[in-house]
């Protein structure tokens, strides 16, 4: 009867050990499950901006290809303009 007794307090005390080990590992997934869901927000952000970035980017492409460009900065940087415009400038 003591064997048994033994045995079975050697087979608690082994499950109860288990369910610790396990409950522990569980407590440690979850934390890692959370913080690798934040970094995946951060990294979804992140692309959305790099997406509106890239769409300015473009339209900005699109501008430097068109006359209206070339005329505004031969106004901008070499102080051009038209033959018939008037130009005021303030002392």
């Amino acid at each position: 009867m003591r064997v048994h007794k033994r045995s079975m307090l050697a087979v608690g005390a082994v499950i109860i050990l288990l369910t610790a080990v396990v409950s522990v590992s569980g407590m440690t997934l979850r934390a890692k499950e959370k913080s690798y869901k934040a970094q995946a927000a951060e990294l979804e952000q992140q692309i959305e901006e790099e997406k509106k970035r890239t769409k300015e980017i473009d339209k900005l492409e699109t501008y430097v290809g068109t006359d209206t460009y070339v005329e505004d900065m031969a106004r901008e940087k070499l102080g051009m303009v038209y033959k018939d415009e008037t130009v005021f400038k303030a002392k």
